[in-house]
């Protein structure tokens, strides 16, 4: 462990590598690939082991499955494998060919990274990719390792990969406040939507403590030790296993709805648009408008309306427009005199079928003599719902 890590975890980490000591990189670059670019270019087949925490066996499974397809004559290779000193995944990955890695420099210590173009050149049938989640050291071809999978499913090759449920885009937020630890890294939600098949890897609360008391997560007996009274609660731990579980079954309900119906025209496709502000509390209610639309199956659209001149916070706008790009929205700034007129405007042009805002945050006093733009937008809104998100705090 190096001196910065150290530092991170003296202060309150805030997320669970970081917590037992794992350096989390700083990506030097934005990301680059789109939902639509990967829809259009994706050729391989996409596998997801999805988990509720880390130590439940993702790992262990995608090793497994490789080795099933090898023995059956598959051409399967390791992109990359983090085994954490695991003996049984070990174990596991022994047979299998390893594609050429690489080795990078980071805050003076050596990291090894996954060489993708060394994995295209040696064009397997099946790759196997762990972490999804993971961000690349400063110096790797991408930012993320979800884009070093698009590019070799983009080749045809088909991968089989391992992601935990906290790192879930658009359960960021929830994760921070069941658990108290917001995570660093994370993972579009459409990334997960292109797999063409989730595979949800279980193990109760109680069965996963014990396998970290007995060192079989973590040997480190002090890392252990930290993470069990952190994070592997079984409180934090059974509400991890239900947004997993939650998330599959909305995948199977979408696979179900879309073999018993027909495919939707755009017009009755349900399309979920959030009114936003500037300030901290957009992201949660960009987050939650975007779980909104997942569950339904449909889109996302975040809408800012100015009533002055003037654009809106550089940093700001940058961060959001980046945050919705990750969920797989699409972020407008409107110009309006009348913010409740262009909201339902741009709703009736967009096909909007749900609306979802914040709770206001005026007075009563200030509601009666200025108006609400929540009030008003519910009192002139017809053909749409308009979902009012409470508060926080109060």
């Amino acid at each position: 462990m190096d001196q910065d890590t150290n530092q991170t975890v003296a202060q309150g980490s805030e997320s669970v590598e970081a917590l037992i000591g794992q350096v989390v990189a700083q990506p030097a670059r934005e990301t680059a690939w789109t939902k639509q670019q990967a829809d259009n270019r994706k050729t391989g087949r996409l596998t997801i082991y999805l988990g509720a925490a880390p130590g439940v066996g993702k790992t262990y499974a995608m090793l497994s499955e490789g080795q099933r397809r090898k023995a059956r004559g598959a051409d399967v290779v390791i992109g990359f494998v983090e085994t954490y000193g695991r003996p049984r995944t070990i174990e596991m990955a022994e047979g299998l060919e390893r594609a050429r890695g690489r080795i990078l420099p980071y805050r003076g210590a050596q990291f090894d990274e996954m060489n993708v173009e060394a994995l295209i050149e040696r064009r397997p049938e099946v790759a196997l990719i762990d972490e999804l989640a993971h961000t690349n050291i400063p110096g790797s071809r991408r930012a993320k390792r979800w884009e070093d999978v698009l590019d070799v499913l983009a080749e045809g090759i088909n991968v089989i990969t391992t992601v935990n449920i906290q790192h879930i885009a658009s359960l960021n937020d929830v994760v921070a406040q069941t658990t108290g630890i917001r995570q660093q890294e994370t993972v579009p939600d459409w990334v997960l939507d292109l797999a063409d098949q989730l595979e949800l890897v279980d193990l109760s609360p109680y069965a996963l403590r014990r396998r970290m008391i007995h060192g079989n997560v973590y040997p480190d007996p002090n890392k252990a030790d930290l993470a069990l009274r952190r994070f592997f609660t079984e409180e934090n731990l059974t509400a991890l296993r239900e947004l997993a579980l939650m998330r599959v079954a909305n995948v199977v309900d979408r696979e179900l709805l879309e073999n018993w119906s027909k495919k939707r025209a755009p017009e009755t496709r349900e399309r979920v648009m959030v009114c936003i502000n500037e300030g901290a509390i957009s992201e949660d209610l960009v987050r939650r408008a975007a779980r909104m639309a997942g569950r339904l199956g449909g889109d996302l659209l975040v809408l800012h309306v100015r009533t002055h001149q003037g654009e809106p916070d550089q940093q700001w706008a940058i961060q959001t427009r980046s945050l919705v790009r990750e969920l797989g929205g699409d972020f407008h700034v409107q110009k309006a005199e009348d913010p409740v007129d262009e909201a339902l405007s741009f709703a009736a042009r967009q096909k909007v079928t749900q609306i979802v805002v914040g709770e206001s945050l005026r007075s009563r006093w200030h509601e009666l003599v200025g108006g609400s733009f929540v009030n008003n937008l519910i009192r002139r809104a017809s053909q749409v719902d308009i979902h009012v998100i409470a508060r926080q705090e109060r």
